[in-house]
């Protein structure tokens, strides 16, 4: 039976005392089940979502276990640096008195302050992986003394790519005794790489799992990468005075395109994503907080933990590749009661993933048309025909033809289009004749100009009429 309170375990009196100042009087579900087995120097991996108290789980053990030496005896890693410092903020705070100087390192800041407070006797260190390897390679950091390592967050690190960095870390630390692996899902990727920095460790997880999703108007957009932005504008469009927009794109290089892009159109917007300094960082964030800017690009890594009761609007300029992602992003709108809405901006490759993230949760994703444009806009983009989100799987155009079935047959139409259009029989697929009319499949790149010449030229005295099948 799980322990009701924090003093069941007979924690050090300072932990002890910082818990009882923290307010913290039943430990939550994870903490149940990740601690004493921490605390008994196995190896643990844990699943559980940020919120649900899991530095707390991974945190006490540590503080246990380290004493205030100066020397390095544990390296907790994060993949973003908002995350590091909320950890050492936290580890901080559960000390109480007992004297670990914990120290963060992370990438965006100055590398010589860094060392200097690392130079000074560290015990325990916070940190992204490529600082921490930064930091090791010029001496300031020593990976082979280190006994406990955690690392949390392990999906986004893969997400990240920090997977190769966290590799390279573990194999520097040749004294590790511990690891504490902590992840909200479990990629293939991650299960195997808990196999591989851990020794018959003990799952742990946390029963409570559930996202919840916010009741907001959603809808879709079957649309092309090249007409995304069109489809934003019309979406920008209908923005009313006071409302402001979220848009999530899943690359920091995207971000600032589009932020770019929006600065062309005179929309006042900013941007977010993890390579920015902490500091400007901050400044968006307050501005965007205090109505100053009324759109926001980010990442789904930058806008972990952004809390804004004005969003009126989510954007998903990329589709998550996570369902969970979705859920998040959705739900930075419709704030205290507010209205909201969430738009997603769907290729026809992505359709079995937005049928995935509205089955996994229950909800209702209807795909619409794009909102009319408000009187008195201008389109941010012109709309372009897009062969390749028109095409399948096979990079064939279904092309209608006002052809009924006794007027023609398949051979006959098939070289007719060969010779007046002068493309090779293999871009010609396949021919279906109807009762009312006939389509004709066409490859991708002879598609535009196969059709200008079905609709400038008669087949047999007959206009073909020719119409993309979407």
């Amino acid at each position: 039976m799980p322990p009701r309170s924090f003093n069941d375990w007979g924690l050090e009196s300072s932990i002890s005392d910082a818990i009882v100042d923290l307010g913290w009087s039943e430990p939550t579900e994870i903490q149940s089940e990740a601690i004493p087995v921490a605390r008994g120097g196995k190896d643990v991996v844990g699943q559980a979502r940020t919120g649900s108290g899991k530095t707390g789980a991974f945190g006490i053990p540590i503080l246990e276990r380290c004493e205030p030496s100066g020397s390095t005896q544990a390296l907790i890693l994060c993949p973003t640096r908002e995350l590091a410092v909320q950890v050492a903020e936290e580890m901080t705070l559960l000390q109480g008195k007992k004297g670990l100087v914990i120290e963060t390192v992370y990438g965006g800041t100055d590398i010589e302050k860094q060392a200097k407070l690392l130079g000074g006797g560290v015990d325990i260190i916070v940190g992204t992986p490529g600082r921490v390897i930064d930091m090791t390679k010029r001496g300031h950091i020593n990976l082979s003394g280190i006994e406990i390592f955690c690392l949390d967050e392990a999906d986004r690190m893969l997400d990240m790519g920090f997977f190769p960095d966290v590799f390279w870390i573990v194999e520097k630390m040749s004294k590790r005794k511990q690891t504490l692996l902590f992840s909200a899902t479990f990629p293939q990727e991650v299960l195997d790489a808990s196999d591989e920095f851990t020794d018959d460790p003990v799952h742990v997880m946390s029963e409570d799992l559930e996202v919840e999703v916010p009741e907001i108007d959603q809808f879709a957009i079957k649309i092309g990468r090249i007409n995304k932005m069109w489809g934003l504008g019309r979406i920008i469009s209908n923005m009313e005075e006071s409302d402001q927009m979220l848009i999530f794109t899943n690359t920091k290089r995207m971000v600032d395109m589009l932020d770019e892009r929006l600065e062309r159109q005179g929309v006042d917007s900013a941007s977010l994503h993890g390579d920015m300094a902490q500091n400007k960082r901050e400044r968006i964030l307050d501005g965007f907080r205090e109505g100053k800017k009324k759109i926001l690009v980010a990442t789904d890594v930058a806008a972990r933990g952004l809390d804004v009761d004005g969003i009126t609007h989510v954007v998903n300029y990329d589709l998550p590749d996570e369902t969970e992602s979705y859920v998040h992003r959705i739900g930075r709108t419709g704030r205290m009661g507010r209205s909201g809405q969430a738009w997603s901006f769907v290729g026809s490759s992505e359709m079995g993933l937005l049928d995935k993230i509205s089955n996994t949760w229950g909800m209702e994703i209807p795909i619409v048309d794009p909102p009319q444009l408000t009187p008195g806009s201008r389109e941010m983009a012109r709309y372009k025909e897009d062969w390749d989100e028109l095409s399948d799987s096979f990079g064939m155009v279904t092309v209608r033809l006002s052809l009924r079935e006794g007027e023609a047959s398949k051979y006959s139409i098939a070289s007719w289009i060969v010779k007046e259009a002068r493309v090779p029989e293999v871009a010609i697929g396949e021919i279906s004749l109807g009762e009312e009319e006939s389509t004709v499949e066409v490859h991708v790149k002879k598609a535009s100009y196969v059709i200008d010449v079905l609709k400038s030229r008669d087949f047999k005295g007959k206009k073909l009429e020719p119409a993309i099948v979407s």
